[in-house]
């Protein structure tokens, strides 16, 4: 295994020079470079999840997966290659601008497995598309219709704080309507990230379980994911499905 003192970090911009960004069928920019662990038809699988109908959103974005994205110095630099040191100064993703163009570069290292980095992603891409589209009103609705209804758990720490916080300062008063856009937003943001995710990766919901807060209440979840599939549908060769675990 290399040590920190044989590994050239590169600056960020770099990167993103060397490794030109290409374009997915469903209209994402990509590119990955250094030793990612990644093999590239797990790569493809996981970008070409990300709905078409999400893309013009994400026209002046591109997504590099790199081995580990460095952010304790003054520049953000990336490693080609993991060791124990610069893992422990590494982030799970940063955010650079270039020009007209902003590079999210993901550390594929500091994952464990396939559902970590697709999970990842996907919240990534999700908070992307918030920031330039917004909320659908349907979801905002649904979400919102929910909250009212005192269904139990959140989607993570933000939607979970967030909600609590605009039903607690009430008190009879008028809902503050910038502090309930901002939970919609992270609400929003979880859902779509989630179903993408259920778009790549098989897996059990219970493990997103975080110990600070619940869980949402799962016919919850589904309506939200079916919102959410309606109105961004699958690509062609993905398919939405929500398995209920049998009792018993």
């Amino acid at each position: 295994m290399a040590s920190s003192a044989q590994l050239e970090l590169w600056q960020a911009e770099k990167v993103a020079t060397q490794a030109e960004a290409a374009i997915a069928p469903n209209g994402v920019r990509y590119s990955a470079w250094g030793e990612t662990r990644i093999s590239d038809a797990d790569l493809e699988r996981l970008v070409g999840a990300v709905p078409a109908t999400l893309a013009p959103a994400l026209s002046r974005r591109a997504y590099y997966f790199v081995p580990l994205a460095i952010a304790d110095t003054g520049d953000t630099m990336i490693a080609p290659a993991y060791t124990a040191d610069l893992g422990d100064r590494a982030v799970c993703h940063r955010n650079c601008t270039f020009g007209s163009m902003e590079a999210v570069f993901l550390s594929t290292r500091l994952v464990e497995d396939r559902f970590g980095l697709a999970f990842e992603f996907f919240i990534n891409v999700a908070h992307n598309f918030v920031e330039v589209a917004g909320v659908p009103e349907e979801f905002g609705a649904l979400a919102w219709s929910q909250a009212q209804a005192q269904v139990r758990g959140e989607t993570s720490q933000d939607a979970w704080e967030t909600r609590r916080r605009v039903q607690d300062n009430r008190n009879g008063r008028a809902v503050d309507e910038r502090a309930r856009n901002v939970y919609i937003e992270s609400a929003f943001s979880d859902a779509l990230a989630i179903y993408m995710l259920s778009l790549a990766v098989d897996f059990d919901y219970h493990d997103l379980r975080e110990r600070e807060y619940p869980l949402l209440a799962a016919p919850a979840l589904a309506e939200r994911l079916r919102a959410v599939a309606a109105l961004f549908p699958a690509n062609q060769g993905y398919d939405f499905q929500i398995l209920y675990r049998r009792k018993g």
